[in-house]
Parts: C-alpha cells; structure tokens; sequence
C-alpha cells in the first residue's frame, strides 16, 4: 500500500515572512498596506525603482505625502537572494499583449521562475497579475515545480487573488475594494482569504477555485470594455445625425437604471488589455466571443476615428493640415495619473503628424523624458498664448478643467478650433465635442 503523502503545513500566522514581487501599480500599495501588518519584502527586478522607493519616492503617484513618508516600514530589494527567507509570495507583475494581441506572459513567467528558485516547503505563492482561466496550474504552477523540485499542493500552496487597482483615483483604494480570493486547496484558501482580510477593510469573496477567480478579473474589464464600445459606436452615430451625443447621454442618464458609460479612447493596462487574455483562452477552447471581439475593434480603431475626425473638422474651418500648429492636451491614458502604458494619444498624435501637422503635446502628470522614451513624445512645458491653429483636447486632467474653455482657447490663433472628445468643457466652449 503506497503511504499517503504528507501535505507540508502553511506559515503560522506569526511567522509570515512575505515577499512582493512587482513593485508597480499593483505591488507598491500591496507592500504598504501588509507592511503594517506581517513582515514585507518589496522585490523587483529595476534597480532603479528599487533606489527610488528605498528614498521615499515614487513616480507613479500612487502614494500620497503620509504614504509615501512610510515606505520605511518596507525592505526593498533587487537581489534575488532575498527572496530566500521569504514563505509567502504576492506576485504582481504586468501581463501585457504583443503586437499580435496575443497574450504576453514573459513577466509573469520569469517572475515565476524567479519565486520558483526560492521557495521551501510549506510556503505560499498568490498571483495577482490578470491572466486567463486556467493560467495559474497551466502555467505558473509548472513552472514553480520545475524550479523548485517541489509538489503543488503537497510541498507548496498556490492562491490566485486578481488585483483591482485602479490607477489615479483616491476614491476607491486597496482597502475599499472588496477582494476577491481564491487557493489550491482548502487550507491555502482559508490562509489566502485570511491574509488579505487583514489589510482589506471592505472584506474577501472567496471564489470556490483559482480558475473562477482568474475568469471574474477577466470579465471585470471585458464588461466595461463592451460598454464603453456600445457608446464609441453610438457617438459615431450620432455624429452623422448632427446630434450631440453628451446631450442625449444625459437625456437618456435620467432614468435610473441607464449605465453611465462615456465615449472615448480606450487604453490603459487593463480595458484595452484584458479582454484579449478571455478571448485567447475562448478561442482555444473553441468558442469565437463575436461581442467582445467586435468591441475590440470598435475601442481599438477610435484614435483613428478620433484624428480623422478631427482632421474633417480643420478642412470644415479652411485650416490647411499641413503645416498647422495643433496642441494636444494630454497623453497619459486616463485623467489625473501620469500613467502612460497603453496611452492611445500616442497613435492620435502619430495620425496628426502623418498628414503634416506640426503636432505639441502638453500633459503636466508626466515626465517628459519617460514620454518621450515610451511614447516617443516629448511634451512641452508651457505653450505661449495666440500659437496654436487648432486643439485637441484629449484627456480630462483636472488641470485642464481649471483653466476653462477661456484659459484653453487663449492658445489659439484667430479663428482657432477646439475639440474636446473628453466633453470637460460645457458645449459652447468647444467647436465640437466626440
């Protein structure tokens, strides 16, 4: 009779020696929060992201001045060999597309190996970063056994707990977003679940299995990006009818159950990203997500849409695109956050400067030397008022929304166009409005 194998015990909960591995969006607030209450490693592979937090700076702007003043309370590391002493793992490491849109789970898979040449028995690893059903056992869990000559689920505990930050917004925190949490078994559930009930007020959904958790982040931005292409398509619509589509937004917002969606570009880390991951893993199971699919194209295509627009606009007003000084205001992908990844203003501005326009940028949440680096737009530091032929108002920084249709259009030349696809300025201080 084979003697039934020995599952290895979890971490007593005195004795959590936790490691973060990704300090970006994702993992710097992770660190903070747990650093107040279990001993917390913060680990990435960027020694200069590790120099920076080791002096208590921060450039993505997650962290406010109270926040930042207790990244003393973490140990920051890019060595690899301190990793050793740790018996619990969150890894929080971008998953981003190729060009293809095909998955792109480099980060994820080294950061894996990475965890895998460290681990001990009894020990935890939990995934936060956003991945298809079935990711974590398909993937990272072979990956942590080839690494490690340990067993899942007998030597080792997995646990899959999707991230839900949300990059700028001061509302809704780590500690108020419900978590959602999930474990290779029973036990490492139960010890996952408790883990982050320590640092998340708002409290855990315990999801039965690492599979539905991995599919219920999938969908989270799946569902919205859907919305937001229903509205894309009828802004597009209603362009071609001569009706303003905020007004009839607004119309339709009166009734109680009407979603307030917003037209608009679609980038980021995650909506543009994301449903990308369900549909390879649909696809692979046979089934072709028409819907989601064609939202996709909808949200994807709108920077062109956007720019030519815009250029019908100039050729309406006599502007002559070629040559025409045109200012665009704002590059980050969403308002209030110097966060760049995915940024669709980035292929507005290169469809602009196709057609000869002498294209500025001005975004004051970014660096400009890491604009210029990622996007490959070097933004100004301040235009000169009577400059510009035309503006494009791209992102809805509050910056912009203080100085007002006036305070904007004081840029312009006589007889200068403004068009506000983010509808931040009431409709009469615009020309037109997405």
């Amino acid at each position: 009779m084979t003697k039934a194998m020995e599952v290895a015990p979890l971490p007593r909960e005195t004795d959590i020696r936790l490691a973060i591995v990704g300090l970006g969006y994702v993992g710097l607030p992770l660190a903070l929060a747990f650093s107040r209450e279990v001993d917390t490693l913060g680990f990435d592979i960027d020694a200069g992201r590790v120099e920076e937090l080791g002096r208590g700076e921060d450039v993505t702007g997650e962290l406010d001045e109270t926040e930042r003043s207790e990244l003393s309370r973490i140990r920051f590391s890019d060595d690899v060999e301190s990793l050793s002493e740790r018996n619990v793992f969150i890894v929080a490491v971008p998953t981003p597309v190729d060009r293809h849109k095909y998955p792109d789970m480099s980060a994820l898979e080294g950061a894996t190996k990475t965890v895998a040449g460290h681990i001990s028995r009894g020990d935890v690893v939990i995934f936060e970063s956003t991945v298809y059903p079935g990711a974590t056992e398909e993937v990272c869990v072979p990956l942590l056994e080839a690494g490690s000559g340990l067993r899942c689920n007998v030597d080792f505990h997995v646990g899959y707990s999707p991230e839900r930050i949300n990059p700028g917004d001061r509302t809704h925190r780590l500690a108020d977003i419900v978590k959602v949490t999930s474990g290779s078994n029973p036990a490492a559930a139960d010890f996952i679940d408790a883990l982050y009930r320590k640092v998340v007020r708002a409290g855990t959904h315990r999801a039965p299995d690492l599979r539905t958790a991995e599919a219920a982040k999938a969908i989270e931005n799946t569902q919205r990006d859907v919305n937001i292409a229903l509205m894309n398509e009828l802004a597009q619509m209603f362009a071609r009818l001569g009706l303003d589509t905020q007004a009839v937004l607004d119309a339709a917002g009166s009734k109680w159950n009407f979603l307030p969606f917003r037209p608009g570009l679609v980038g980021g880390h995650c909506i543009g990203v994301d449903p990308y991951y369900l549909i390879h893993k649909a696809q692979e199971a046979g089934h072709f997500p028409e819907l989601i699919m064609a939202a996709r194209r909808i949200n994807d295509g709108m920077a062109t849409y956007v720019g030519d627009r815009f250029l019908r606009l100039l050729a309406k007003r006599r502007v002559n695109v070629v040559g025409a000084r045109v200012l665009v205001l704002g590059l980050t992908f969403k308002e209030n956050c110097p966060d760049l990844r995915n940024s669709q203003v980035a292929h507005l501005v290169e469809r602009l400067r196709r057609y000869h326009a002498e294209v500025d940028a001005l975004d004051p949440w970014v660096d400009a030397d890491e604009a210029a680096e990622h996007v490959g737009i070097r933004p100004i530091s301040g235009p000169e008022s009577g400059t510009y032929d035309a503006i494009l108002l791209a992102v809805a920084h509050r910056q912009f929304a203080e100085l007002g249709g006036e305070g904007i259009r004081a840029w312009l030349k006589p007889g200068g166009v403004l068009f506000d696809i983010k509808h931040l300025l009431p409709r009469e201080a615009s020309d037109e409005r997405l």
